[in-house]
């Protein structure tokens, strides 16, 4: 109990200074919990206002692919660099060591591979989230699929509301679906889709006119780098995806399966928070390649 012999009166009530409220930095996060604007933060860098997210989650569909043999040896010493690792939960167990201070976005679903039809997925137990410290949980939304487009959208429904239950924040991650096109008009939608249904983040892929998805998603929207580019074409991407409003990436295939993935991550970094330019981020990349 605290000592009652001592109990001064307060004085300092700062009567000529009123109280602040300033909105949150991420967009259609002000009338979110603290604990979820709390996880967000940790996501997004409060200066730039963007994030590099690390994607090692393809082994669960893809198996042990290029880049992806030994997590321990090819993700694992990268992690320092980025601003959020995206993995599912066996690999961050055995694989990122315990220390690591970076947040997590955990892959929050399961069911298929590339071997058999996909994304018949089915969502994890909602207390693994809470074990694994998770700052965000990540599920797939095929829209455009007819088979499973209802199920996956149920998914990250049922994923929101746990969520909400523990301030942890759900990224929605836009898979290419068969009935649908590569344009601005599909993964508007799709984005929108992911929003409605109370995502806090929004995975989709860069298009032409990219500037509309991001416009009519009211909160932030990260790209996907899809299957592996030539180092520029990779970074050409990045900031033209930042330049329509994108709040970061979430880079997979092009920073493992990169000749220099340490040399990679920071070239993609000089291009999302420092805003480099292409060129100048691949002297970045050629410069610590050559020193490594």
């Amino acid at each position: 109990m605290a000592d009652t012999d001592d109990i001064r009166e307060g004085r300092s009530f700062g009567l000529d200074t009123p109280a602040t409220s300033r909105g949150f930095f991420l967009k259609g996060m002000d009338g979110a919990d603290w604990g979820l604007k709390n996880r967000m933060a940790r996501i997004f860098n409060r200066t730039s206002g963007r994030t590099v997210m690390l994607a090692f989650d393809h082994g669960f569909l893809m198996g042990p692919t290029s880049g992806l043999e030994r997590i321990d040896l090819n993700i694992a010493p990268l992690a320092e660099h980025a601003d959020c690792l995206m993995g599912t939960r066996g690999m961050i167990r055995t694989c990122i060591p315990a220390e690591n201070d970076k947040p997590i976005c955990l892959r929050t679903d399961t069911g298929t591979t590339i071997l058999t039809e996909m994304n018949h997925n089915v969502l994890i137990a909602e207390q693994e989230a809470v074990r694994m410290n998770a700052a965000a949980m990540a599920v797939m939304l095929s829209v455009g699929e007819e088979t499973t487009e209802a199920s996956t959208i149920a998914n990250l429904s049922r994923l929101v509301d746990i969520g909400m239950k523990y301030g942890i924040p759900v990224m929605g991650v836009t898979a290419v679906g068969k009935q649908m096109t590569r344009d601005a008009r599909y993964f508007g939608m799709a984005s929108r889709v992911c929003a409605e249904n109370g995502a806090s983040i929004v995975k989709t892929y860069y298009t032409e006119g990219f500037e509309q998805v991001v416009a009519c998603c009211p909160v932030p929207v990260v790209i996907a780098g899809g299957k592996k580019l030539p180092e520029l074409e990779a970074l050409e991407l990045c900031h033209n995806a930042i330049q329509c409003g994108a709040a970061g990436v979430d880079m997979g295939r092009n920073v493992f399966q990169s000749e220099c993935p340490l040399a990679m991550m920071q070239a993609v970094k000089s291009v999302v928070h420092d805003g480099a330019r292409p060129t100048e981020a691949l002297d970045l990349y050629n410069t610590i390649r050559h020193e490594s």
